[in-house]
């Protein structure tokens, strides 16, 4: 049974979830329709076993449930507010800065390639 968590919580279980580009796809798919492992394998371009442990990171993190379907697993949003919610996420605009380089070493979320995406 899920159980309901403290603000600071669900944000860090969000940040968690949403840092990995291969979760935050996942997320994107799932927020069109329910997905099975293989298939989100197959539409994401992507291994079984890589697919099988983002989708057991994002139930550890309580974004996603898991219902048998006979040999298979369904997986959906786990909660329609937290669906409304990403929906929203992606209709906000980010500020960002051209030319300034992320603090964190390595980051590739600023690079000159994703600006273009971000300002749309």
């Amino acid at each position: 049974m899920l159980t309901l968590a403290s603000r600071v919580d669900v944000m860090n279980r969000l940040g968690r979830a949403m840092a990995d580009p291969t979760r935050s796809r996942i997320l994107l798919s799932l927020l069109d329709a329910p997905g099975y492992p293989a298939e989100l394998a197959r539409e994401l371009d992507l291994s079984r076993t890589n697919v099988s442990n983002h989708l057991a990171c994002l139930r550890g993190c309580g974004l996603i449930v898991a219902s048998p379907e006979g040999r298979r697993t369904r997986y959906d949003v786990a909660d329609p507010h937290l669906a409304r919610g990403l929906r929203q996420l992606l209709e906000a605009v980010v500020a960002v800065d051209e030319g300034v380089a992320c603090a964190e070493d390595g980051c590739e979320c600023c690079a000159p390639a994703n600006s273009a995406e971000v300002a749309q």
